[in-house]
């Protein structure tokens, strides 16, 4: 479900290991991926795939929308037999959204990259590890079943009983990337190459850290975002991808979650804050010169 740039790749590599793949989309890409998907950077190839613009009994379903259509998404599954169904989308609380209507929902964290270049065509920009497990931390045979079929497509993938940390870690990095470089229309590798943007860069995930540390989440993420940065120089983040596409970022889902779980703790997260307020001014301001 949500067939744009990490569906594609997840699907593509599903697709050619000879499983029975489609890929749900709408509207332009839809019709593009119709008359096939295009795959390039790591990988060079072209395949024909099954596209539908709705969803069909599978499974496994990866839900890989925008967290800001999970609820819609959500109750589309309720009328099919979906199966295992996989969030690997970015942001909090798309688990909760999908288990409300659904039953055996995972959790997923991918560091796999992924561009959207056109629609129908796709940059495979990085390498990555993918993590699979259940939100209260069992590993059950859902979460084997999904990991043993993404290990066969050539997938990097591993079951954890921590997936929920995980996904909030990941947040945290991504509260740092994503917003920057949508902001400043950069690509991720900057942010480590101008001396200005690092200093941005370590307080706001230092905002991140103390949220987490007052979550029992205790780490040190400065390494971790500097070997995001470095490993993903070349890829342009999915909320600076929106921007271009003038499209809704989700930033309410990172930025803003760090927000809202500050707001509950007692803390103050200043520069998510400002980060916050200002890709949803961005938003506004492109969805206004766009009209």
């Amino acid at each position: 479900m949500g067939a744009g740039a990490l569906g594609c790749l997840y699907g593509y590599f599903i697709h050619k290991a000879g499983y029975d793949v489609v890929f749900v989309a709408r509207g332009k890409q839809f019709e593009a991926l119709k008359r096939g998907l295009k795959v390039t950077g790591l990988v060079e190839d072209f395949v024909r795939v099954n596209a539908v613009d709705k969803p069909c009994d599978a499974d496994v379903t990866f839900v890989t929308v925008k967290s800001y259509d999970t609820k819609d998404v959500a109750k589309s599954l309720r009328n099919v037999d979906c199966g295992i169904v996989v969030s690997l989308q970015n942001g909090i609380g798309n688990e909760e959204t999908l288990s409300k209507y659904l039953k055996r929902v995972l959790g997923g964290v991918t560091t796999y990259a992924s561009n959207l270049i056109d629609y129908g065509w796709i940059e495979f920009a990085g390498m990555g590890t993918t993590f699979v497990g259940r939100m209260d931390g069992k590993v059950d045979e859902d979460v084997l079943k999904v990991v043993e079929v993404l290990r066969s497509s050539g997938i990097k993938a591993e079951a954890v009983d921590d997936i929920a940390k995980r996904k909030w870690i990941k947040t945290a990095i991504n509260s740092v990337i994503n917003p920057i470089t949508a902001i400043l229309k950069i690509r991720n590798g900057a942010i480590a190459e101008i001396e200005e943007l690092w200093n941005l860069a370590l307080a706001v995930l230092k905002e991140g850290e103390k949220v987490l540390k007052s979550m029992g989440i205790d780490v040190e993420l400065e390494s971790v975002l500097r070997d995001v940065v470095t490993k993903t120089a070349n890829n342009k983040s999915s909320m600076l991808q929106d921007i271009e596409r003038r499209k809704r970022t989700e930033i309410d889902y990172i930025n803003g979650a760090i927000v809202r779980k500050a707001e509950e703790l007692g803390l103050e997260v200043p520069y998510n804050r400002s980060l916050l307020l200002l890709v949803k001014s961005l938003e506004k301001f492109l969805t206004y010169n766009q009209s």
